[in-house]
């Protein structure tokens, strides 16, 4: 965990990084999809969790690795702001499906990342506890009658900001099903895709104010229990997928559609990682 990040060495590698932090960028926004899920899947989480427990003795080694992937990501976290109103409004089933197989698409880097050292019987109690829970708070969440209504102001943005700060640092935490439940993922989606103030600065002080605090024990849990913190993830990622896999369709188009969605997604994710992979830069 505590590895120098490899700077990208060429225009390529550098675009390489850019399309991923916009796919970074993309999962903290939409539902169903974990930012650091994806950021271990490129091979950022070791170097991004170095980096942001260290930042002053990182910076030097670390820029030119994450410049590329934090104007992706700001790319991608404002554009997706704007189209993920228009996705849902044509098709929620669709657009979840596209979302089920970029997480799917992890799954064979995150089996390689957990398999870097042996399996333990304690490997296994932490995949399933932690799928477990995952997977009751979800069912918790669903089982309710009604959402909750709240009414927006710089503390809850504030609060939306905790909720991803933790989703970034804890691969498989998922924030967007809680916040569309609490009734904040709207306003705050919109207030984004308007750079309004008022909500990307309470925003932003939210994450930093998550992130740098716990960035450090959450690196020193990896280097002193990788195994046990990699199951952990692959049975959040587990979980967050099967609750939101639709369970009806309109018509047989719709479940073709889907199927076919839920491949290109899938595509994406695991090319993208081959891809970097190949280069040397994963």
């Amino acid at each position: 965990m505590s590895v120098a990040p490899t700077p990208p060495a060429n225009l390529r590698e550098s675009l390489l990084r850019f399309f991923q932090g916009m796919l970074i960028g993309s999962g903290a926004i939409l539902p169903g999809i974990s930012g650091g899920v994806l950021c271990v899947t490129f091979g950022l989480y070791p170097a991004m969790m170095a980096f942001l427990a260290h930042p002053i003795r990182s910076f030097k080694s670390a820029w030119r690795l994450f410049l590329p992937v934090l104007i992706g990501w700001l790319v991608g976290f404002w554009f997706f702001a704007r189209l993920i109103e228009w996705m849902f409004s044509a098709s929620a089933t669709l657009a979840i499906a596209l979302f089920i197989g970029l997480i799917a698409g992890s799954f064979p880097s995150l089996n390689r990342e957990a398999l870097k050292e042996p399996r333990t019987k304690m490997s296994w109690i932490a995949l399933a506890v932690s799928c477990a829970v995952m997977l009751t708070f979800f069912l918790i969440l669903q089982a309710q009658s009604s959402s909750l209504s709240l009414t927006p102001h710089i503390g809850w943005f504030f609060f939306c900001g905790i909720l991803w700060g933790l989703s970034l640092i804890i691969p498989g935490m998922t924030s967007t099903s809680l916040l569309i439940y609490m009734g904040l993922f709207s306003p705050m989606t919109a207030g984004i895709a308007a750079l309004d103030p008022l909500v990307l600065l309470p925003m932003g002080c939210g994450i930093l104010a998550t992130v740098l605090p716990l960035a450090r024990t959450v690196n020193a849990f990896f280097e002193r229990h990788y195994s046990v913190a990699f199951h952990c993830i692959l049975g959040f990622v587990i979980a967050s997928t099967v609750v939101i896999i639709p369970r009806t369709y309109e018509n047989v188009r719709e479940g073709i559609l889907a199927a076919l969605l839920a491949g290109i997604g899938f595509l994406i994710a695991w090319g993208s990682e081959r891809i970097g992979r190949r280069k040397n830069v994963v």
